[in-house]
């Protein structure tokens, strides 16, 4: 073989194992499904998420079926059908309202690739106030979202408000670290989730869950209640009143199992990661 066509082997062989290594994604474009936006787009092995770059909050977030689990849309009066879903929809009428995706009141947000390597994209995100900051990091099986600035006086609280397997129906079930019973989708849940702090939400159709993960164990409310069109879920949440005022970690992802043992041990993995 000729010395240029070994070269050309080598290098072709090399682009293929880079391929196979790049196992998180980052590409850019927009998100057709909530209204048309600009968002990064960011795959890995178990998801594709949408993250709007002026809104600094997930739009889309999509299974290996390509079946959209928030559900967000930015028309205005939509309210539970789409405008108000997303992840994590951290800070409403705190001193701004950011990190959500962008709706008629979210205020906007600039934001910064810090790092883009084959399993982990890392996105900071200031709001326009320069007095909160969101970091983003994508990994193989997750994001994570860091709360790393507080507006002083301030507080917030981490939210999953969005759609089971794609549709919010009776099909649709949760389970928590509170204990390993299955519950309906139209089951509340009030109170201080026991450490650490976890809900998956499932629909029986689906081979999977969607997992919501606070790293950080605390003594605050985590509520949950349902919506005729949507999950609200929320961390340091009770009735309208935040409660986090630290920065602070929080994990959502995608989990191949409806079997409660299952979900259990993959988010200990991650914690223990």
């Amino acid at each position: 073989m000729q010395p240029i066509k070994i070269m050309s082997l080598l290098l072709v062989l090399s682009f293929l194992a880079a391929c196979a290594e790049q196992k998180v994604k980052l590409e850019h474009g927009i998100d057709e499904s909530a209204g048309g936006d600009e968002t990064y787009i960011i795959t890995t092995e178990t998801a594709v998420y949408y993250l709007e770059k002026q809104g600094g909050g997930l739009s889309s977030m999509l299974d290996k079926d390509g079946i959209d689990w928030l559900g967000f849309h930015k028309k205005k009066g939509s309210a539970h059908k789409g405008e108000y879903r997303g992840f994590p929809n951290a800070i409403h009428k705190q001193d701004g309202s950011y990190f959500h995706a962008m709706n008629a009141n979210t205020d906007p947000s600039s934001s910064i690739v810090n790092l883009e390597s084959g399993d982990h994209v890392q996105i900071t995100f200031t709001s326009d106030n320069k007095k909160w900051e969101g970091v983003w990091d994508f990994y193989p099986d997750r994001c994570d979202f860091t709360m790393s600035k507080i507006s002083d006086g301030f507080k917030y609280w981490i939210q999953y408000e969005g759609v089971p397997g794609g549709e919010m129906d009776s099909t649709d079930f949760w389970f928590s670290s509170r204990s390993d019973s299955f519950h309906f989708i139209n089951e509340s849940s009030t109170g201080d989730l026991p450490g650490p702090e976890w809900m998956a939400f499932g629909d029986e159709q689906s081979p999977r869950t969607i997992f919501l993960l606070h790293h950080d164990d605390d003594n605050y409310p985590d509520t949950y209640v349902s919506r005729p069109d949507m999950t609200v879920l929320g961390f340091g949440r009770e009735n309208k009143n935040k409660f986090l005022t630290k920065s602070q970690r929080f994990s959502i992802g995608f989990i191949e199992s409806k079997n409660y043992n299952e979900i259990k041990m993959n988010i200990m993995k991650i914690l223990a990661n």
